[in-house]
């Protein structure tokens, strides 16, 4: 039975879960695969540091060009984490003729348009499933299982950490910080939480999502991203209220022109749909395709064994990768679409939550600046009770671009009745 060598790069939570489960079900892969895998070098950065999974020591490294070096390596696994050094890893690995599999969305999402040039020109596949949504394997749905769909629309709630904030918001009547902070407790945060809680960890998933659904690869800097941490529990109160819940959502849509729309942020979700009951830790990808219709994908979006799932499904590939040599290595780019749209451009409905002087014509002046603007007020809450001489105002607003309710929440902001920044937040009707 064939072996193939594997040098793994980071033995952390994923790196060290990829060790476990190959040995645990090393039987099992070799009925299916017909083929052996054989972990025979792993680099990280520090030999004495304690790990949770143990592998016999003569296996570890600090250096990374010993797994590359090394001849009877034919597949790297990189899960180190960090953008520099594991791009100067996968280039040299790729260099060597090697097969790469990562899970480092950050890396692809920045250089993936570079990486994946490199690979189609020395012919070495890249596979990278575990990079978005754990163990959801939507890379490869996307790629092959629906390669004969136009996608009209791709929604997913990607970032683990922040849909359990959110959820814990809804659900116990928390406010930001302390869900935060019983995430950080509960071990569902890291000790630095910035990119979960900014939206930017979702935004790289997204950016490989939209590329791979659309033959092109989408900058980063030309999408629109903000995070959570500005979210009140008055902001989930109201959105209730109004029949809505708020997610952490990846929005990736294609318009009649052919332009493209990504944005990740928080957004109002009908309660009615699907993608409103995604709660705690979980990952949901719901899309839509002109042949296959509407498909929804849901379940564990990190952790040790659900990302590791999903670097072993790749392992696999490698199998046929090495035996038969395909002319995909990672990412097909077509012209069958425009362009990105700018997100100025990009329209909604929106939910707007103002805190402004409990004093007549204060609505009037807003809606005033509103309809300058060509703006219409859907529906208004302004809840009672409130003896500060201050109240929150909440405005449901009609489509609009994004361009023309920047403006406008712009000049509100400069009211002298108001006073707080404003919430604004797009509302996903999905139509």
């Amino acid at each position: 039975m064939k072996s193939i060598g594997i040098g793994l790069a980071g033995f952390g939570t994923v790196g060290g879960g990829v060790y476990k489960n190959l040995e645990s079900n090393r039987a099992l892969l070799a009925q299916r695969l017909g083929a052996t895998f054989e972990i025979r070098r792993i680099a990280v950065r520090d030999l004495a540091k304690s790990r949770p999974v143990e592998a016999p020591v003569d296996l570890f490294t600090t250096d990374l060009d010993a797994l590359i070096s090394d001849p009877s390596i034919q597949v790297i696994i990189e899960l180190m984490g960090g953008v520099e050094i594991p791009l100067a890893f996968v280039r040299k690995a790729i260099e060597a003729g090697k097969i790469v599999v990562t899970g480092n969305k950050a890396l692809l999402a920045e250089h993936g348009a570079e990486l994946f040039a490199l690979a189609r020109e020395k012919r070495v596949p890249i596979f990278y499933e575990a990079a978005v949504a754990g163990g959801i394997p939507i890379i490869k749905t996307v790629r092959e299982a629906f390669i004969g769909n136009r996608f009209q629309s791709i929604h997913a709630i990607l970032n683990g950490t922040s849909n359990y904030i959110l959820t814990r918001m809804s659900e116990a009547g928390l406010d930001f910080a302390p869900a935060l902070a019983e995430a950080k407790a509960l071990g569902y945060a890291e000790a630095d939480p910035t990119l979960d809680i900014n939206g930017w960890d979702a935004a790289h998933k997204a950016i490989i999502l939209a590329s791979l659904a659309y033959g092109f690869w989408v900058e980063s800097s030309q999408i629109h991203v903000s995070g959570i941490d500005k979210l009140t529990g008055d902001d989930i109160r109201f959105t209730r209220q109004l029949g809505y819940t708020i997610k952490l959502l990846a929005t990736i849509k294609a318009d009649a022109a052919d332009e493209i729309e990504v944005r990740v942020c928080p957004t109002l979700i009908p309660k009615s749909h699907v993608l409103a009951s995604v709660n705690g830790v979980f990952n949901a990808v719901w899309l839509r395709g002109d042949v296959v219709g509407e498909a929804l994908f849901y379940g564990r979006g990190a952790g040790q064994d659900p990302t590791s799932s999903s670097v072993i499904a790749d392992l696999a590939e490698t199998v046929t990768a090495l035996e038969s040599p395909s002319r995909c290595y990672g990412f097909t780019s077509h012209d069958l679409y425009g362009k990105l749209k700018p997100i100025e451009d990009a329209t909604s409905q929106f939910y707007l939550r103002l805190l402004v002087d409990d004093t007549p014509g204060v609505l009037a002046q807003i809606a005033g600046i509103l309809g300058t603007a060509g703006i219409g007020i859907s529906s208004v809450i302004q809840p009672e009770g409130h003896d500060t001489g201050q109240l929150p105002l909440v405005l449901m607003i009609h489509d609009a671009t994004f361009g023309q309710m920047r403006e406008a929440a712009s000049q509100i902001a400069a009211l002298p009745c108001v006073k707080a920044e404003p919430t604004l937040l797009p509302v996903e009707t999905f139509a």
